[in-house]
């Protein structure tokens, strides 16, 4: 089993998620809510702290998903 995950890499693969289905334009669907809410509560996280680290780190997670320079 490997190390656990830190608070930081918790949220950026949350904001990952996130901003992924919002590019899409998916995030609204029911499906990503009921995903969306389980890796939350699974990584122990509100959705405002992925929101605030949407805010503080938004390029680097645009630069993930592909949008966005790095």
């Amino acid at each position: 089993m490997g190390r656990p995950k830190s608070r930081e890499e918790k949220l950026f693969a949350a904001a990952v998620l996130r901003r992924s289905f919002e590019l899409s334009g998916n995030e609204r669907r029911q499906g990503f809510r009921a995903v969306y809410e389980g890796v939350l509560r699974d990584l122990h996280l509100t959705e405002e702290d992925v929101s605030a680290y949407l805010r503080a780190h938004g390029s680097e997670v645009d630069a993930t998903v592909g949008r966005g320079r790095p």
